[in-house]
């Protein structure tokens, strides 16, 4: 007998608001910040588990970063934010996600009221499963032995999964993703999280200089802690139901004011009122870092070449894994 999927992805954004139809479930427990490979280990485990049965599979994630709230002067740059975290847990084929809201005073929570508390009474669920480095409770209180001990008490399953390790044996953290994003190698970063990284935002009103150089832009601003490497890129770019190839500067502008970093898109062979829409941001290579130029005229002959190259990337992109296939629409 097969597992019936819920016909609508489930948010709760509180333990008042868990819908009744994934209690008894199987509960993938993690921060998950970016979705990556490591992550996706876990949530295929809980779907196997779910696999054969009626059970529904969620996942429990966290809002903010735990290391943001301990340590607010320095916020942990998330690389995926509540509501594109919960967009990745949808395409990875779970039934709902449960987002609780992380303070100190839940952090403080003992580790047998976590289990207690939340796990058995408000979700009563059949079966955990989390990483190898996952802690919850008072003073990290809440080990993975600790979490199977309380699943055989209480009767419910434990599984930990092993770390996951990419193909040179290094483990695969979100750490090590943005670092790769700082120091501009998009490949391997798309590589750990096994799809190509994305961000939203707003089309914001600029100088309008692009236009004046034949390539119109669409600007759009970053988090001020964004570790994004500043430089050339070729991405993909989802407006509304549409999908459109394109390349970006993501700087300051050298040549004109070196002014606030903006994120500047130039959608191939599109025409349209962009200002106020959001758009969704694929980065599928780097090419090149910021540079500045004598000229108008060099910089838009380098723009030109780099158009050249940014085309040629995308004509050539072959999905990373299905989760990729599925968020870029490519054709299998």
């Amino acid at each position: 007998m097969s597992r019936t999927s819920s016909p609508e992805f489930k948010i709760a954004e509180s333990l008042e608001a868990f819908p009744s139809a994934l209690k008894g479930g199987i509960v993938a427990i993690g921060n998950f910040d970016g979705v990556h490979r490591g992550h996706r280990a876990v949530l295929d485990a809980a779907l196997g588990l779910g696999h054969g049965t009626h059970h529904p599979v969620f996942a429990m994630s966290f809002e903010p970063h735990p290391r943001t709230v301990f340590n607010p002067s320095k916020p942990v740059f998330r690389l995926t934010p509540a509501v594109q975290k919960t967009d990745m847990l949808r395409v990875c084929g779970l039934d709902g996600a449960l987002i609780l809201p992380f303070t100190k005073e839940f952090a403080a929570m003992e580790a047998n009221a976590f289990v207690q508390d939340i796990l058995i009474d408000t979700l009563e669920i059949s079966h955990a499963v989390t990483g190898y480095d996952f802690h919850f409770g008072r003073a990290r209180q809440g080990t993975p032995d600790y979490l199977r001990t309380a699943g055989a008490t209480h009767g419910f399953g434990v599984t930990i999964v092993h770390r996951e390790e990419d193909e040179s044996a290094e483990v695969i953290s979100s750490s090590r993703i943005r670092e790769n994003l700082g120091t501009g190698d998009i490949a391997e970063a798309n590589a750990l999280l096994g799809y190509r990284w994305f961000f939203d935002a707003e089309v914001q009103h600029g100088d309008k200089r692009g236009r004046d150089l034949g390539y119109p832009t669409a600007n759009l601003r970053m988090p001020e802690d964004c570790p994004l490497l500043q430089g050339i890129y070729a991405v993909k770019v989802k407006l509304g139901d549409t999908w459109h190839d394109g390349v970006a500067s993501y700087g300051r502008r050298p040549t004109f004011d070196n002014g606030a970093a903006l994120f500047e898109v130039f959608l191939f062979d599109f025409e349209g009122d962009l200002y106020g829409k959001t758009l969704r941001v694929h980065v599928v290579s780097y090419l090149r870092g910021e540079e500045k130029f004598d000229s108008a005229e060099a910089l838009v002959a380098q723009m030109d070449r780099d158009s050249e190259e940014a085309r040629a990337a995308l004509a050539s992109l072959q999905p990373l894994s299905e989760i990729d296939l599925k968020l870029l629409d490519l054709a299998p």
